[in-house]
């Protein structure tokens, strides 16, 4: 794999049951872009963001494979041996935040040194000085550094997702793989949690793949979008290219309903 890819898929497919989440999928994302996933429910959208670091198993009848940074994630169904450090590579923003409400939003973001150090640190909640200035200049960075002592559950949905996406910093990520996490904020919130993944992408320079329902933010933020139908890939391009009618191919029915704020093209 060229050293300016990120993830690569090749004949990627999950089946469940009778229903073929993944058909036969071939995709790549390069170092540096910022590239929505959009499609109906039940498109297979969340597979293949969670095939990319092997939290979905592929099938294991196929020659599908995927790949992250040059090396095997997963293949013909079975997860590397070194899918560890893989994934410590990989920050992952899921919809329901992921944090342990009873632990500090410091103590959460704290958790993605746990790739780089040893666990009895994280067990004790012995960090080093460095590494605890590290945590703090995420939260600043991310806006939450006010509550870096309050308990995770007393916290709102966007502070929760911003200390999600500041633990990924703090894992010092390569790469980002997002699942649908402005899915549970209110538009206000939502859209400060999309501004700080471009953030990541344009300042850091970290491949974003985020799976969205509405496409009105996938069309704002993301340059790149791969759009799912069935299990296959029936889009990808730059976002400009979706226009009315297009997006009414890929959803039918339910193009009205993924749009939060108006102004379908």
């Amino acid at each position: 794999m060229p050293s300016d890819v990120a993830f690569q898929l090749n004949a990627v497919t999950k089946t469940y049951g009778a229903r073929r989440a993944l058909d036969g999928v071939d995709l790549t994302v390069r170092r540096g872009e910022m590239v929505a996933l959009i499609g109906p429910s039940g498109s297979g959208k969340s597979t293949l963001l969670r095939a990319l670091n092997g939290l979905v198993r592929i099938d294991d009848d196929s020659c599908g494979r995927v790949e992250a940074f040059g090396e095997t994630v997963q293949a013909a169904g079975r997860v590397s041996d070194r899918i560890r450090p893989l994934r410590a590579r990989i920050g992952f923003i899921f919809q329901s935040f992921n944090l342990v409400g009873r632990l500090s939003l410091y103590s959460n973001v704290a958790l993605g040194l746990l790739g780089r150090l040893p666990a009895w640190r994280g067990l004790f909640g012995l960090w080093p000085p460095a590494e605890r200035q590290g945590v703090m200049a995420a939260l600043q960075r991310m806006g939450v550094a006010d509550y870096a002592g309050q308990k995770a559950s007393t916290l709102s949905g966007g502070q929760q997702q911003r200390g999600a996406i500041a633990r990924a910093v703090v894992q010092q990520a390569e790469a980002v793989l997002a699942d649908e996490p402005v899915a549970a904020l209110d538009p206000v919130s939502a859209r400060k949690v999309m501004e700080l993944l471009r953030d990541l992408n344009r300042n850091d320079g970290l491949a974003v793949v985020v799976t969205l329902h509405q496409v009105d933010y996938a069309l704002r933020y993301c340059p790149r979008v791969i759009a799912l139908k069935s299990g296959k890939v029936v889009y990808d391009g730059p976002s400009e290219g979706l226009d009315r009618a297009a997006l009414s191919g890929i959803y039918g029915a339910e193009i009205e309903d993924v749009f939060w704020e108006g102004g379908t093209p």
